[in-house]
């Protein structure tokens, strides 16, 4: 996780622009949950780092564990009412730039472990964001704005994607709140 001093110098360095297009969209144009090796998977793999005492099947498929969701602080013990979310979702990287990548690098995005752009959440709590920015959805437990301004801003930069000046003010004024 960055901290703040580094989100705040990748939020000044994002290209601000009005959001593009959905036209040519589709979820199916971001390969998700790809081969993370043996039988297990993007959203496995997730949900394996992101709780504790995380019990899998021969199919790699969690069977049991616990999980917090960050957006909203809920307890969780059934992964199935866990959702893996894009912190930066899908349809608003194709409208900040995504449209004119090659599925390949789609697929890197959606699928990347690297960067904080994958979290578990409680389902409720991710379809409730859909693919809003920040400026339209912030997660409902405030003591995670700062690390979801900083996530948000680390993926747009890394992926070079571009933000809204709405978006930008949202994410300044998140990042304002955030310890030194």
């Amino acid at each position: 996780m960055p901290t703040v001093s580094v989100a705040r110098a990748q939020l000044a360095g994002l290209k601000v622009a009005a959001a593009g297009s959905m036209a040519g969209y589709s979820r199916e144009k971001f390969p998700h949950w790809a081969s993370q090796g043996g039988k297990c998977d993007t959203r496995e793999t997730v949900l394996e780092r992101d709780g504790t005492d995380v019990k899998k099947d021969a199919d790699c498929k969690a069977v049991s564990g616990n999980w917090i969701s960050r957006y909203d602080h809920l307890a969780f013990t059934s992964a199935a009412k866990m959702d893996i979310d894009h912190t930066v979702p899908l349809a608003n990287a194709w409208r900040s730039g995504a449209n004119t990548w090659t599925t390949e690098q789609r697929k890197a995005f959606a699928n990347d472990l690297t960067h904080p752009q994958l979290v578990a959440v409680s389902a409720t709590s991710n379809r409730a964001k859909g693919d809003q920015s920040p400026d339209q959805w912030a997660p409902p437990a405030k003591d995670y704005w700062c690390a979801y301004a900083e996530s948000w801003t680390t993926v747009k930069s890394t992926y070079q994607l571009t933000i809204t000046a709405p978006e930008k003010a949202k994410l300044t004024e998140m990042l304002s709140a955030c310890p030194a």
